[in-house]
């Protein structure tokens, strides 16, 4: 099976090309009661889950569309229009020889098994609606750490499932989590025990490929007392003239003195509408780090949250958003301090070209005797052009007058006696352009494994061919 560019692809975008549709299974369009049910038949579902699938397709027709972020986007989605579960094979592979040559092609493509070679402890790969691909080191496995997709996670261990399963995200926490939670398929379930130390990373990877598809998959992430983990992930899809969805939700539970970092790093392609929820808790003495990188995607919202919940919590989101023609990443981030020294920390970034759009919406909620809690922000937006839009919206409500808090933001352009210097050096206008973004983005991109920061800096690159003249 080749990858092909048909004649519904638009645009140049690196991973814009798609495979022939040689899934296996699909439901038909539409979202409806009979969707959800089949979804859940062919998965061998328990009764509860169905049971709380229904109960959250009937939250999503009574939630409100959001009101915030791009409502003209939002409003023209099309719900009936969507397939909502496509079965790309009819069984997982543990090796890339058991997974269907052209979704391996694809991932080849992709560079996920070099990758997976490399340096990382184990690989969930996602085609579609279910994980199609994967695999963990022995050693990881021996030391009691659990990384399955999650629909086997609730087949081989619905204990742990059914405890903390929408109990970070509720199932009526937004329209968009509502719709997750009804028809919710894919994603990772990360288990690690007791004081383990997982010290290479896990990966999952997410391949939507067809024309007004969405893709719903739901991550949950246990790492109990005194243990430590880093996840990542990655996201990709074929340009089309017509929009797909990403509605994913995530949750992660830090219990007491752990440690979590969760990166994510998703280009999307321009017709992506990407609209996840993303929420972890952290325990007594608890650390949980989100570094989230958004490049590509018609339209984000996403706002990585941070509960610290337990005494001396401490949470950080690092962030950075590349905004070119058409888009609009309305990104940003949330932490709620609900105990007393806590401490977190966000830092956001963001890149506006020919036109493009970046937000910044951040919400940090300080509770009453939470004493001692400490806070700063700082927002960075860089614009490439007068055309480009930056937008800073940041809300708090501090309850707490022993509460400390810093605030701070910058809007910048690229400036003549910067361009001056770099030119008279003997680099291209291109050139000098690209070594300024490099600069202003190097406090992400240093906190991302070698292979990623490459990446980073190679797709940063790509988009900035030409913004300049």
């Amino acid at each position: 099976m080749e990858a092909q560019t048909s004649p519904e692809l638009v645009g140049d975008y690196q991973y814009g090309f798609s495979d022939p549709d040689r899934s296996v299974y699909k439901t038909r369009r539409g979202l409806s009661e009979a969707v959800v049910r089949d979804i859940s038949r062919l998965k061998g579902e328990p009764e509860w889950m169905l049971a709380f699938r229904l109960k959250a397709l009937r939250m999503f027709r009574d939630r409100p569309m959001p009101r915030w972020g791009n409502s003209a986007v939002l409003d023209a989605i099309d719900f009936e229009n969507i397939i909502y579960f496509v079965r790309a094979a009819d069984r997982q592979g543990r090796t890339w020889d058991e997974v269907p040559q052209g979704i391996k092609d694809t991932f080849e493509r992709l560079g996920v098994p070099e990758a997976e070679r490399k340096f990382l402890a184990g690989v969930s790969a996602q085609y579609e609606s279910e994980v199609v691909y994967h695999s963990i080191q022995a050693e990881i496995e021996k030391q009691g750490v659990i990384f399955t997709d999650m629909d086997s996670a609730l087949r081989d261990h619905p204990e742990l499932v059914r405890k903390y399963f929408g109990t970070v995200v509720p199932p009526n926490d937004n329209k968009f989590a509502s719709l997750n939670s009804s028809v919710w398929s894919g994603g990772s379930f990360l288990y690690v025990p007791p004081g383990v130390h997982v010290k290479i990373p896990l990966q999952a990877y997410f391949r939507i490929n067809l024309k007004d598809m969405g893709q719903f998959e739901r991550t949950l992430i246990i790492v109990d007392e005194g243990a430590s983990v880093h996840y990542i992930e990655g996201c990709t899809a074929p340009t089309y003239a017509t929009d797909s969805l990403h509605a994913a939700v995530v949750e992660v539970i830090a219990l007491p003195g752990s440690k979590v970092r969760y990166t994510t790093i998703q280009n999307w392609s321009k017709n992506v509408l990407n609209l996840v929820t993303k929420r972890a808790q952290a325990h007594a003495g608890a650390q949980v780090e989100w570094v989230d990188g958004n490049l590509g995607s018609r339209l984000t919202m996403k706002y990585p949250a941070i509960y610290l919940v337990g005494e001396r919590a401490h949470g950080e989101v690092l962030s950075i958003a590349f905004a070119g023609e058409g888009m609009h990443q309305d990104a940003g981030a949330k932490v709620i301090h609900a105990a007393p020294n806590t401490t977190s920390t966000i830092t956001s970034k963001s890149i506006s070209k020919d036109g493009g759009r970046a937000s910044y919406r951040g919400l940090v909620k300080v509770y009453p005797n939470a004493t001692g809690a400490k806070v700063s922000v700082k927002c960075d937006a860089l614009l490439m052009d007068e055309r480009s839009r930056s937008d800073t919206y940041p809300t708090m409500e501090i309850a707490e007058n022993g509460a400390r808090i810093g605030h701070e933001a910058t809007v910048s352009r690229v400036g003549d006696d910067q361009m001056f210097y770099l030119r008279s050096r003997g680099l291209t206008e291109d050139e000098a352009t690209l070594t300024i973004v490099n600069g202003f983005i190097e406090p992400f991109v240093k906190e991302l494994p070698m292979e990623y920061a490459v990446e980073l800096n190679r797709l940063i690159q790509l988009e900035m061919t030409g913004s300049v003249g």
